[in-house]
């Protein structure tokens, strides 16, 4: 087991930087001057304009600049604004929104996802799968900012289930409503995923030979069946789990939620290009460590995986 860890985290450290790399390319390859930006359409000397470009480096050819940010971010340091702010500390009080938005999607996602897929999947080609299949591929064809929108009226205005914005009341109950918007699209796959894996399961053989042993039937969909069914779908919530924090940019917006992603959509409006990389950085970090854990899962949901002889799931 311990020689898979390592082998992960030395396999994560290549994708680390390559990844990075490509998003800092991408930030600050966009046109314009982020210095002139914070002037508007006022002049600026040019003897402060230099000044500041060789403050945040940005004279530097790309991949200089790059090594100087790995180099800070080593050290624990996501450099800062070109006010002067540190990125850390702009960043540090909207982690928690972001977190709890991101962690109340991902739980609606799995229980109502998982449920549903479930009883869609007991009953293939009758009714209640035709209405999962049906729900989903609704909910799928919708925009998240749609849905949004539709539901801040209906549950947070005309019926006054929720509150429409802001964090004023505090967890969960912000969170429910932007929390099942932002999950929404994720249900809709977590719920086909489970549907089809545990239909295919049911007609395995070892299924068949778990009830010619006479074992009841909710012990062969609980313990033998549905265990081995989970497997993809732990694969698609552990990756869900980094777009859910990395990509809730459009509904913290419609929700006015003070978190990372209203953050970074400000700075990509404001060219303020290290709040963005910093952001996207910690998520990177964040998305591999998730990854991790998800192919540790493997071994607790199908004792046939042996890390420690090698099999890679």
């Amino acid at each position: 087991m311990w020689r898979f860890v390592v082998r992960r985290l030395l396999q994560a450290i290549p994708v680390f930087f390559g990844t990075t790399l490509l998003i800092y390319a991408m930030v600050f390859a966009l046109p314009g001057d982020p210095i002139q930006a914070l002037a508007g359409d006022k002049p600026i000397p040019e003897n402060v304009l230099q000044t500041l470009r060789d403050r945040y480096n940005l004279n530097d050819p790309l991949l200089v600049q790059y090594a100087k940010y790995m180099w800070g971010l080593l050290h624990g340091d996501l450099g800062e604004n070109y006010t002067g702010q540190s990125v850390a500390e702009m960043l540090s009080g909207r982690w928690a929104v972001t977190a709890q938005l991101a962690v109340t999607a991902w739980i609606f996602e799995l229980v109502v996802g998982i449920a549903l897929g479930v009883w869609a999947g007991l009953r293939r080609g009758r009714l209640a799968d035709t209405l999962v299949l049906g729900g989903t591929t609704l909910v799928i064809a919708v925009p998240v900012f749609v849905l949004g929108y539709v539901a801040q009226i209906v549950f947070g205005l005309h019926w006054q289930i929720f509150p429409t914005a802001g964090t004023d009341e505090g967890w969960p109950m912000s969170y429910l409503l932007p929390g099942i918007v932002l999950g929404s699209l994720g249900l809709s796959y977590v719920a086909r995923l489970t549907r089809t894996s545990l239909a295919e399961n049911l007609r395995a053989d070892y299924v068949r030979t778990a009830r010619a042993k006479g074992l009841s039937k909710a012990r062969v969909i609980g313990r033998h069946t549905l265990r081995n069914s989970l497997i993809p779908v732990v694969t698609y919530l552990g990756v869900d789990f980094g777009n859910l924090m990395g990509g809730a940019i459009v509904t913290e917006g419609i929700f006015n939620l003070p978190g990372v992603g209203q953050q970074v959509f400000q700075s990509i409006q404001l060219k303020e290009g290290p709040v963005v990389v910093g952001a996207v950085t910690v998520l990177v970090l964040i998305f591999l460590l998730v990854n991790l854990v998800v192919d540790l899962l493997y071994g607790i949901l199908d004792p046939r995986i042996r890390y420690d002889q090698g099999v890679r799931p």
